[in-house]
């Protein structure tokens, strides 16, 4: 399979970490003091990591990547479709799943939405239902992969959400400003174990370093056929 790759001159890089801190995908890691592309079928080919290095160590060139191995990356995932976007992403992997046993008398589950508007990019850092809150910040697919999502996350929290793939923004420096202004109690990060999800997690930690305060902080990670895997 032939992409746009990243490639890193090890004679130039010096191991500063900024390209492994930047990929939201997870393919670039440091190996003996220098940054290596670890998982070419994880590279996105987008290029967040060349802006951040100071040695201009990374450029682009085309190669031959490696198949992607859905069993491995997403439990259950099936390859990806030919029509399926280059970077072979695992969140991009299609799958189907059987639907769950319902009960015999089936209720409509209450709501547990707090606020609006809910997407970290159109949140007011100033908002009044900031200020003491129990933060969520989730990935925008969790709830539809996680049936009780409502009742076990969202309940009693203010719930923001994104996408680290699909949002052109960097969400750090907007929630350091919410945690800075705000007397934020604790906060929750919600993500889908594909890699491209740890770009939430990047985003929060970023965040509460910079707000210079100690709030005490948690993950659940959820697969994409609906279970928790790491809590």
């Amino acid at each position: 399979m032939s992409k746009n790759l990243i490639k890193i001159d090890e004679t130039k890089c010096n191991g500063c970490g900024l390209c492994v801190d930047a990929c939201h995908e997870g393919a670039i890691g440091l190996v003996d003091g220098k940054a290596r592309l670890l998982r070419s079928d994880y590279c996105d080919g987008l290029g967040a990591c060349l802006p951040v290095c100071p040695t201009q160590a990374i450029t682009f060139e085309d190669s031959d990547a490696e198949a992607f191995d859905g069993a491995s990356a997403t439990p259950g995932a099936a390859e990806p479709q030919p029509d399926a976007l280059p970077c072979g992403c695992p969140s991009q992997n299609t799958q189907s799943f059987s639907p769950r046993q319902e009960s015999e008398t089936p209720t409509t589950a209450p709501t547990h939405l707090n606020q609006w508007p809910i997407q970290i990019k159109l949140v007011p850092q100033n908002a009044p239902y900031l200020n003491g809150a129990n933060l969520l910040i989730a990935a925008d697919c969790a709830a539809y992969a996680y049936g009780n999502f409502h009742s076990e996350y969202m309940k009693n929290r203010i719930t923001l959400i994104g996408c680290p793939k699909l949002d052109d923004t960097d969400y750090s420096e907007k929630l350091g400003a919410i945690l800075k202004h705000n007397d934020v109690k604790s906060v929750s990060v919600a993500r889908m174990e594909v890699p491209c999800c740890g770009g939430i997690v990047q985003a929060v930690k970023s965040a509460l370093s910079s707000s210079g305060k100690l709030i005490p902080w948690q993950i659940v990670t959820i697969s994409t056929d609906g279970r928790i895997v790491e809590n």
